[in-house]
């Protein structure tokens, strides 16, 4: 469902063109999951918001079920991640003035897809029944973690994009998140990408590429 074919990007600084990803190609088919490990800078986090249409790409193209995310205007592509994508981030971006309900049903009121029958079951798997009126501020971080999955979820992406969802959790708090995430992945059938510095939590997933100065590493794509 996802392909992606020789991307390019850079980006200006003030010494020059700074090159970040060098001819990338990866496919994620539906239904599967897919880590992507790599050191800081080596532009994972700009891989997925190429994807995401949050930034465009120099060269190269990226197909969604076929259909070239280039060439889409902005509102098209603000339409293809409110319906089409859930994405997680390491700081959670929860929105601080509204509870934990009206967090978990933001994106899916936003995608025209609001069921409350599947918010509560979200909900319930994520341990969050009992926290609905609470906000933000009031949770611990694995909670608010919980609420970014379940928010991303609850419009049933056809794509998961995560980036580093449990990298400020401990040991323990990161690999039961994990698990949750796998399992209403699993449930809603959507595809996942998940960028991690973490072997361990790489090898829960059905593939991991290596993304290096930009490239993907021979004999490891």
């Amino acid at each position: 469902m996802l392909i992606v074919e020789n991307v390019y990007k850079s980006f200006v600084t003030a010494q020059g063109s700074l090159p970040v990803l060098r001819g990338v190609d990866l496919q994620l088919s539906t239904g599967s999951s897919l880590a992507l490990m790599g050191e800081s800078g080596s532009g994972k986090s700009t891989l997925l918001h190429l994807i995401a249409g949050l930034e465009r790409v120099d060269s190269g193209r990226i197909l969604v079920d076929g259909q070239p995310l280039q060439g889409r205007r902005e509102a098209e592509l603000a339409r293809w991640r409110r319906e089409g994508i859930g994405l997680v981030f390491q700081q959670y971006n929860l929105i601080g003035s509204l509870d934990v309900a009206a967090n978990l049903s933001f994106q899916a009121r936003l995608a025209g897809r609001h069921d409350q029958a599947w918010i509560g079951h979200l909900a319930e798997r994520l341990g969050l029944a009992s926290l609905l009126a609470r906000y933000p501020e009031q949770l611990s971080g694995g909670q608010q973690q919980r609420v970014a999955i379940g928010r991303a979820l609850a419009a049933r992406p056809a794509l998961l994009l995560a980036d580093e969802p449990t990298g400020n959790l401990d040991e323990a708090s990161s690999a039961a998140v994990l698990d949750l995430l796998l399992e209403l992945v699993s449930e809603t059938g959507s595809s996942l990408l998940m960028v991690t510095h973490s072997a361990r939590l790489a090898s829960r997933l059905g593939r991991t590429l290596y993304l290096r100065q930009g490239r993907i590493q021979p004999g490891e794509a």
